[in-house]
């Protein structure tokens, strides 16, 4: 009568001291770094901002006196000119006006949890059910900026807006008149966005 063998199991493979030490350093990194991502989240709480809008440029209005930037979209300064049928239009008023137009004397709502170097709130915001800053996309008065880049192909194909001619993206339109840039939605906004939405985070 065969008696039943022990199972033999090959020996665990030692890992070396380098192999130990890089996995104590990309969990401490890891930690570190959710850390400062909880701590970001936190001092900068998500924002509602509500009330009749006064609308400063195609970008950016002020509601009951706090600053708003749409965020993830960047509209014609107010003072650029774009070209169009072989002349120069005020497409910066334009998009001050399409944005005018969008909202049509309602109340608007902008939802937000980080600020740029002016201080204001980058937001997006509604006048109703109508998220503004993709409809100022699709309309074409202003480019994708850090989001909304399939509405920006849209209206590109349409040659809605600042499309139908030639134009100077307005960063570069702010670069060659000495302005300073607009700072893009980074890689940890968008991560703090997903937190945020995942975890329904206010």
């Amino acid at each position: 009568m065969r008696r039943n063998r022990p199972r033999r199991f090959p020996p665990r493979s030692k890992r070396s001291p380098w192999r130990r030490l890089f996995d104590y350093g990309l969990t401490i990194a890891l930690v570190a770094f959710l850390a400062f991502l909880a701590a970001r989240l936190d001092r900068s709480a998500m924002r509602t901002e509500q009330g009749r809008a006064v609308v400063n440029d195609g970008d950016t209005l002020t509601l009951e006196g706090e600053r708003v930037r749409l965020r993830g979209i960047d509209a014609p300064e107010y003072t650029q000119t774009c070209r169009k049928a072989g002349g120069d239009y005020a497409c910066g008023r334009m998009a001050r006006k399409a944005l005018v137009d969008l909202i049509g004397g309602r109340v608007v709502s902008c939802d937000g949890w980080q600020r740029d170097r002016y201080n204001r709130l980058l937001g997006a915001c509604r006048a109703g059910d109508l998220d503004l800053n993709r409809s100022l996309v699709l309309a074409g008065w202003a480019v994708a900026y850090g989001n909304y880049a399939a509405e920006e192909r849209q209206a590109r194909a349409a040659r809605a807006g600042i499309w139908a001619g030639d134009f100077d993206r307005p960063q570069d339109w702010r670069r060659a008149h000495g302005r300073r840039a607009e700072p893009r939605p980074d890689v940890l906004s968008h991560v703090g966005d997903w937190i945020r939405h995942l975890f329904g985070l206010r």
